[in-house]
């Protein structure tokens, strides 16, 4: 019996009168999604849309709360405190949390955005942070996290934890990010990306930047939606996963397969 993945896009990344992706598209292809919860995109409008649109698809929702950074798009680090980034975190959680219930659903997984999805890595003091809002919200809600604070403060606290696999950005030896403010951090060759997914979830390898392999245990794949042909990249993704006999399921399912073989 061939891995279980969960595949996942960042859905919801409009505002207003504009638009980012092909989230209809994209979501023919993922079992979940990061919805944006109004600090980096979008609005009240799109996230009811959004989260009906999965309703209706049996697709996943989980929080993508992040910096309230709405002009630079989340990416950009803010001068907050601990304190700050878990009251946000509760204030995005909740908002994302009304429209749910609202349509007979929850939020069944929270994976922080941009800058601040790679500063929970690396600072203990925002990863407890965004653990301690995800578990006095919902004891089992999933926390998806590279391996490092993140990841760590989840475990602590019993919380269910899916590692996440980039596959299109670079890795430093580390297991961070590459800066997106340094060249190469973004891979750009579908071939390229495509490759690395099937090492990724096949052999729980993955290429760093100096050339070593980094061992990872991946639960779920990030397709990103906001480059173009990112609909047929993420088609050929599932396509060739497929057909290396792994399965897709939801994040929730992952994790449980995945409790039952250990």
């Amino acid at each position: 019996m061939g891995p279980t993945i969960d595949l996942v896009a960042d859905l919801g990344e409009g505002f207003g009168a504009w638009s980012m992706g092909d989230d209809k598209a994209l979501l023919d292809i993922v079992s979940s999604a990061n919805i944006a919860c109004g600090f980096h995109a979008g609005d009240p409008d799109i996230m009811e849309a959004t989260v009906a649109e999965c309703v209706r698809r049996g697709v996943s929702i989980g929080a993508h709360p992040s910096f309230p950074d709405l002009r630079g798009f989340g990416r950009r680090a803010m001068d907050l405190t601990a304190a700050e980034v878990r009251n946000d975190v509760l204030y995005q959680l909740g908002a994302l949390n009304g429209f749910a219930a609202y349509h007979g659903t929850e939020i069944s997984h929270i994976a922080p955005h941009g800058r601040l999805g790679n500063l929970v890595a690396t600072r203990a003091d925002y990863a407890d942070a965004v653990a301690d809002a995800a578990a006095r919200v919902r004891p089992d809600l999933i926390l998806v996290a590279q391996d490092g604070e993140l990841s760590k403060a989840g475990s602590e606290r019993g919380l269910p934890v899916g590692i996440v696999g980039i596959i299109d950005r670079a890795y430093m030896p580390d297991g961070t990010l590459v800066p997106r403010s340094q060249p190469g951090a973004v891979i750009r060759d579908a071939k390229a990306i495509v490759d690395r997914t099937i090492r990724m979830v096949c052999e729980g390898l993955i290429r760093a930047v100096d050339g070593t392999d980094l061992p990872i245990t991946a639960d779920t794949v990030l397709l990103h939606g906001d480059n173009p042909g990112a609909v047929d990249l993420a088609r050929l993704i599932r396509t060739e996963l497929t057909a290396s006999g792994v399965r897709i399921a939801p994040l929730r399912k992952v994790l449980e397969n995945k409790r039952l073989v250990a």
